[in-house]
Parts: C-alpha cells; sequence; structure tokens
C-alpha cells in the first residue's frame, strides 16, 4: 500500500473511520480492526503510530468534535450578548444534547473514568483548559458588563468544570435521574448565590428534556 506522506491525513481518516463505527455500531462493539478496514487503504501500522488503543481514538474524536463545533468561539462573534448570555448559550451547547447521533460517544467518553485512571486525568488537564480558555474570560466579560456579580473568575470557573464534570458523571458518582437533578438544582443554588445565574428557566429545560436513559441507575434495580 501506498504510503500517507501528510501525518494530519492520517490522523484525519483513523478519526473519521472511528466516528462512523461508533456512531453505527457502538463505542464498545467497534474495533481496532474494523477502524483500520475503515481507513481508505491504510495499515494497522499508520494505526498504531498515532493511537496506542481504541481509548485514545475516542478521546481524540470526543476532543475533534468540540473543539470542530465549540460554543464558546461561536459565542465570539455575538458581541450583542453580554457574558452571562454567552456562558448560557455555551453551556446548553457543549455536549451536543441537539444532536441526538453523538450521544453514544457521550456515554461512551464518561463510561471510561472507571474504567482508566489515566483518563480521569485527561478530563482535569481538559477542564483546567476550557476554563483558562473560555469560561473565566466569559465570567469576566459578564462581571465587566453587570451581568455576573463581582467574583474570581478563576475559581468560579473551576468550580463550574468540577462540578459538571467530575461531580455530576453518574460513572464516578453512580446516581439516579431524580438524584442526578437534586445536584443540579443544588449547583444552581450555588452559583446563584455566587451571583452567576446560568441556570435560567430555559437552560434547566434544555438539560431536565434531554435523553439521560444511557446515563443513570435504573432506580427499580437498586438494592
Amino acid at each position: 500500500m501506498p504510503r500517507n506522506k501528510y501525518p494530519e491525513e492520517t490522523v484525519q481518516k483513523i478519526l473519521d473511520a472511528a466516528l462512523k463505527l461508533f456512531l453505527e455500531k457502538g463505542y464498545e462493539k467497534t474495533t481496532i480492526l474494523d477502524i483500520v478496514e475503515n481507513m481508505g487503504g491504510l495499515t494497522r501500522g499508520a494505526f498504531y503510530h498515532h493511537f496506542k488503543s481504541k481509548e485514545e481514538v475516542l478521546n481524540a474524536v470526543t476532543d475533534r468534535l468540540f473543539y470542530e463545533q465549540n460554543p464558546f468561539h461561536d459565542v465570539a462573534g455575538m458581541p450583542n450578548m453580554t457574558g452571562l448570555e454567552k456562558l448560557k448559550y455555551s453551556l446548553k451547547h457543549q455536549f451536543h444534547f441537539e444532536n441526538p447521533e453523538y450521544q453514544p460517544l457521550v456515554v461512551a467518553l464518561m463510561s471510561l473514568v472507571e474504567k482508566n485512571p489515566q483518563f480521569i486525568m485527561h478530563i482535569f488537564l481538559e477542564n483546567r483548559k476550557s476554563v483558562e480558555r473560555y469560561i473565566q474570560p466569559l465570567i469576566e466579560e459578564g462581571i465587566a458588563d453587570g451581568s455576573i456579580r463581582p467574583n474570581n473568575a478563576k475559581l468560579v470557573g473551576e468550580l463550574m468544570q468540577l462540578a459538571g464534570n467530575i461531580w455530576m458523571n453518574p460513572y464516578l458518582f453512580p446516581m439516579t435521574e431524580t438524584e442526578a437533578l437534586e445536584k443540579l438544582m443544588l449547583l444552581k443554588q450555588i452559583l446563584d448565590g455566587l451571583g452567576v445565574p446560568v441556570f435560567d428557566e430555559e437552560v434547566l429545560s434544555h438539560f431536565i428534556n434531554a435523553d439521560w436513559d444511557d446515563f443513570f441507575e435504573d432506580p427499580a434495580t437498586e438494592e
């Protein structure tokens, strides 16, 4: 087979093949061989040159989805919105709930945290980057325009990320859908008290009406 001289094109082919298979077959049922067979003639060696495992591929696929459809980039071009309004918009669109076909990827990504401790560190590092690049600047913008009460924007951003991605991750803290809603309302109460009311009626409705069946425990099966 001819060797692909452009590494970025090779990675693109791997991620395209993986995304297609993850959505069609599901993450657990997709094998590395499946991905290789859908890489447009590239070899298994080409796969392992860039990725050590299927988990790394899922990680890269999810990162690509976020950065290609990054709501924080969208709000940068919305000058008529306050910092708080931009934060609400980003929160609503961050996890592709409006696009149900991506939900299996979200489930697979969240489930990795209980199987791979290294992935938890990856989440921490990515969350820290997200706070610095996106969330903290929006909080600071909201403080400047008066839509958010003056606070330490860095600390509030860290709190939002840790609560949203760690404390509310049902694979780290198993919970029913009812318990998840209680957590969401408690987080709303905390942020409201800090003067960062991101969970208004519209945002709450967006989260509550999402399809959560694959995420939470079935109360009928609890001991």
